[in-house]
């Protein structure tokens, strides 16, 4: 077990310093003691069990919750070419009066681009996730897994320094969502964009993080922090296994407490 080591402040894309949220003034909190900085280019799962608060600090980064304590710090702020953050939520809440097109525009509208710089970054967007052909296509004439698609494509759309992922192929079926699993590691690979990716999937965090922070407790706090290694990946590997079983007692509450914030690298577990 090593201590955490960061990165100097300009790789640091936002950090949470003491983040606590509570909806009854302080009674009880549901989120409490949270630190954690993600660095440029990290692919980064938020792992936890269902209802411990995974949505909810996603939503106090994109600035969406206030929290109570604590404070979030994007190291880049909006400009009129991008946003420092965008989020793609599980279902892809694509609006559908508007063409596929014109749902990943949506996000550019409020930056001051004019319609063909807006149309010429959809366009782009959507050739990255494969579904330029169906930019004049309308919502309901797409699968679910195309949906997501869109929803990916929109909020790369904005260039965001962090790209925020809530459970986005949590209701897809099985073979949908290992292939949007491939496909998103395909898109990081070619963007290199900072990703903080929700999910209560142990095998989905260990195929597609980096980096896995293990959030667990009542209140909820970071609990684990463990460095993944390159891929390709053998889940089936000595190493692997004994990291997912680390995080499976994390999450259960069966861990030393005294390991919140700890860091581990497979090769060395």
């Amino acid at each position: 077990m090593n201590a955490i080591m960061t990165d100097h402040a300009a790789d640091v894309v936002v950090r949470l310093d003491g983040i606590g949220l509570s909806h009854d003034r302080g009674r009880s909190f549901i989120l409490r003691h949270v630190d954690l900085e993600i660095r440029r280019g990290e692919f980064v799962a938020l792992l936890g069990p269902s209802g411990v608060g995974k949505s909810t600090l996603l939503r106090v980064i994109m600035g969406l919750v206030p929290p109570s304590e604590g404070q979030v710090i994007l190291q880049s702020p909006a400009t009129t070419a991008h946003r420092p953050t965008a989020m793609v939520f599980q279902d892809a809440k694509l609006m559908p009066w508007r063409s596929v097109v014109r749902n990943v525009e949506l996000g550019l509208e409020g930056l001051g681009l004019d319609a063909a710089r807006r149309r010429a970054r959809a366009m782009a967007a959507l050739e990255l996730v494969g579904l330029a052909d169906m930019a004049d296509r309308w919502p309901r004439q797409l699968s679910g897994g195309q949906r997501q698609r869109v929803g990916v494509a929109r909020a790369l759309t904005v260039e965001p320094d962090l790209l925020l992922m809530d459970e986005p192929f949590g209701a897809l079926d099985a073979i949908t969502r290992n292939a949007l699993q491939l496909e998103l590691l395909r898109i990081h690979e070619r963007t290199h964009a900072t990703v903080l990716f929700v999910t209560h999937d142990l095998e989905e965090a260990l195929t597609l993080a980096d980096r896995i922070i293990v959030l667990e407790g009542h209140p909820a706090g970071v609990r684990g922090d463990f460095l993944v290694g390159p891929r390709p990946r053998d889940h089936a590997a000595p190493p692997m296994r004994a990291m997912a079983e680390r995080m499976k007692l994390l999450i259960a509450g069966e861990e030393d407490p005294g390991v919140v914030a700890a860091y581990w690298q497979a090769s060395e577990i």
